[in-house]
Order: C-alpha cells, then structure tokens, then sequence
C-alpha cells in the first residue's frame, strides 16, 4: 500500500476548519457589536466603551479553539503516522511475514509525539494574533466609519460595511512561514497541518521499510501533476543514500543469490528537496522490491494542473463569501453575500463536471463554531 501526504489531507483539512469556523465567529461578534445602536449620536464612544466586552467574547472564542485544535492536531498526527505504518506492514506483508513483523514492532509513541510538539508549536502564534487583530479592527472601523458622515463621504453604516467587508475578504492575515510567504489564517494552519501530518504518514512508512530492509521506493504517477513533482514520477529511489541517478546492482527480491540492475532518479530527500511529495502533493511513494515491482501505467488526468488551481481559487472565494456574510450589518448585506457563496458553488460544480476533477466541500466551508 503505497504512502503520501495526501493519505492524511482530510486530516489537515478537519484542524483547517476549527480555525475557519472560528473566524468566521469571530467576525460575527464584531459585526454583532458594531451594529448596536448604529443610529445613535454616541455610537462611537459606546461601542469604544465596549472593547473590554468584545475582547471577552473573542478571548472566550480563541480559548476554546484552542483546546480543540490542540485536542485535533495531536489526534491527526497520530492518525496519519498510523496510516503511514499500515502502509508499510501491508506492504511488507506481501513479501515476508517475517519482515512485516519486525517492521510492526517499532514504537511510534515518541514520533508523533515529537512531531505533534512541533506543529503545536508552529501554531501558537496563530491565538494571539487573533485577539490582536480582532481588537485592531473593532477601533478602526469605529474610525472610520465616525469620520465618515463628517466628510460627507458615506453613511456611518456604508463606512462600518465597507471596512468590515475589507477584513472579511482578507480574513486573520499576517503569518510568515520558513520561505517568507504570507498566509491568511486558514490556509496557515492547513499547510502547516499539511505538511506536519504528511511528514509523520512518511516518516512512519520509510521507517518501517528501513527496519525491514528495503532501500529502493518508487514514486507513484498522479494526474495533474505539478512541475515540482512531474520529474519524479514512475521513477525508482533510493531511501537513503547518494543524490544522483545511477544505475544499481541489487539483490532480487525473491530469488537468492540472484542480483539485478535497477535504474535510480535519485534519492528520496533529493526529490523532496526538489518539491516531491509537498503539502499539497499526491504522489505516493511505495516499496521497490527489485525483480518484482513493476513500473505502473501512467494515470490519465482528468484536468490540467491548471485547472486544479482554478478550483482552489473558486474554493477560496466561497470561502471569502461566506465571511463577508458573517461581517454584514443588515441582512439584504447577507442576502447579497450568500448569493456570491452560490454562484462560486455553481462554477465549482461547473468545473468539476466538466473536468471529473473531485470535489472537496470540506474546502468550501467556512461554518459557524459553537
């Protein structure tokens, strides 16, 4: 059974949600506090005498999806090193009971738990970034949306709706990761999730290949592919060892004291330094049992690698949609938002008919936490 990140994406994909629907509530209180009273001559300096009150039900919403999201990171690490381990015993169980055997007694306890550690880690900063940015907002909308009817420019609801709608669309931005990349929230925590839960999945497979033994893998074919990953595919590599391709003499897998020769791309951590099997790959990566695997048939794509990001991009827009929805003030706002949450829902259904590309809804939501 071969192994990828993406055996573990659903998992990635359920902690990505917590975050969302807890921004999306997050949104929903502010908006909730700003649209008291939006008539009245002291609006601005009720609601700024509210902060200490916005800040309760924010740190209340922060608190309790960290306790959750602590709770889910560690459960889908541990799940996904599970997988990996699967994987490999079921593998090696087709080639030696013997060597699955002594693949199955290793302990993965201090893995997960390192690698759990470290993604727990990597998201901390993720908490207080949202109550300083939920604060941050609620004073300048207030600003704004003050000075506004003074300048004759927009009413102090269009101003509070304009600003509002500005944070929707960009969401609880401001997190960098190792390459300096931006991210909004979500997308953070996914490709953080991703690649941590992805690593622990390989991590656990490799492992159990190198206590059995086997030094040669083999990289899946996988419809639209990326550029990074499309060098790689069908090909044969080392575990460890040397970069470079060559061609090897090894022993055959059934047959003793027979060897034959394989050709080899290169090693493994070549081809991930290179891009394979990145947070959002799906390449696989399986056993090479030299005399015995044979090269898979290439997969026919049901797109182009384009067409995949278009679909993400559409995903991406529901999502904004639905966070606008949550950021209206009055509900023909929030009529007007679900209908753009529709339209994208249709264009991805559109695509994915016209493609057979799969859908992923879980991508889509961006629901309410309670």
């Amino acid at each position: 059974m071969p192994v990828s990140p993406a055996m573990a994406e659903n998992l990635a994909g359920a902690v990505a949600g917590l975050y969302e629907a807890a921004e999306v509530t997050i949104i929903e209180r502010i908006a909730g506090a700003l649209a008291r009273g939006l008539e009245s001559p002291l609006w601005a300096e009720l609601r700024l005498a509210a902060v200490g009150s916005l800040r309760d039900a924010v740190g209340e919403v922060v608190a309790a999806l960290q306790q959750d999201a602590d709770g889910a990171i560690r459960a889908a690490v541990a799940a996904a090193y599970a997988r990996g381990q699967q994987a490999a015993v079921a593998e090696l169980g087709a080639l030696s009971p013997g060597r699955a055997a002594a693949a199955r007694r290793l302990p993965g306890a201090p893995a997960v738990d390192r690698l759990a550690a470290g993604l727990l880690d990597e998201v901390r900063p993720v908490y207080s970034r949202v109550t300083r940015v939920s604060d941050d907002v609620y004073r300048q909308v207030v600003a704004r949306a003050s000075a506004a009817p003074l300048l004759g420019v927009q009413t102090r609801r269009q101003a509070a709706q304009t600003a509002l709608d500005r944070f929707a669309d960009r969401g609880v931005t401001g997190f960098v990761d190792a390459r300096g990349r931006g991210w909004d929230m979500r997308s953070y925590v996914e490709m953080a999730t991703r690649t941590t839960v992805g690593r622990a999945a390989v991590e656990a497979h490799t492992g159990r290949l190198a206590a059995a033994g086997i030094d040669l893998v083999m990289v899946s074919d996988s419809p639209e592919e990326c550029p990074r990953c499309r060098p790689w595919e069908r090909k044969v590599l080392v575990r460890e060892g040397p970069s470079g391709a060559r061609t090897v003499e090894v022993e055959h897998s059934t047959e003793d004291g027979r060897t034959v020769s394989v050709r080899v791309a290169g090693s493994l951590a070549e081809a991930r330094a290179a891009g394979l099997q990145h947070p959002n790959c799906r390449h696989t990566v399986s056993a090479y049992l030299p005399g015995v695997t044979r090269t898979p048939p290439r997969q026919e794509d049901r797109g182009t690698y384009e067409q995949t990001q278009q679909q993400r991009y559409l995903e991406r827009q529901v999502r904004q949609w639905k966070r606008r929805a949550a950021a209206a003030l009055d509900d023909d706002k929030r009529r007007q938002a679900n209908a753009k949450v529709r339209a994208y829902q249709r264009r991805i259904r559109e695509l994915t008919a016209e493609t057979g590309l799969p859908r992923k809804s879980q991508r889509e939501q961006a629901e309410t936490a309670r």
